[in-house]
């Protein structure tokens, strides 16, 4: 019975495809490129994106993909040192991902560079950095 059972969900399986991918095909030479912003400097909007990144580079694997997360207005605080994100942001970037925080945002709510995570790049201005990956063939996710 339970041979039966397993055959049944196994075909029933196979009616439903998966993702068909583009051309080129992601592959180490042809990887997905990846732009998230975080704006928001609520503790779910924070954990939205980083879990969102974490989806896709799961689905592609991280030899598949390129990642990066600009963080400007509310959401710099997701690449602030001793935050609750910390350990995950600090965890994704060991995968690569590039984490990007908006020069503009800082001087404003005056952050200074000693206050962000290790690794993270500064640049002049984080929507910019969205602007120019995009058309870099980047592709913006907005979770």
């Amino acid at each position: 019975m339970r041979k039966i059972l397993f055959i049944i969900m196994f075909l029933f399986s196979s009616l439903f495809s998966d993702t068909e991918f583009a051309e080129p095909k992601p592959s180490i030479d042809h990887p997905r490129k990846f732009v998230f912003p975080i704006s928001e400097g609520t503790d779910a909007a924070i954990n939205h994106v980083l879990n969102s990144a974490n989806n896709v580079m799961k689905f592609y694997g991280p030899e598949k993909c390129e990642v990066c997360i600009v963080c400007y207005s509310k959401g710099i605080k997701a690449v602030i040192k001793n935050r609750s994100f910390s350990k995950r942001v600090k965890s994704l970037m060991t995968y690569d991902v590039e984490f990007i925080a908006c020069r503009n945002t800082m001087n404003t709510l005056k952050i200074k560079e000693k206050n962000l995570l290790d690794g993270v790049e500064i640049v002049t201005a984080g929507i910019v950095e969205l602007i120019e990956r995009q058309l870099r063939d980047w592709i913006y996710i907005r979770p």
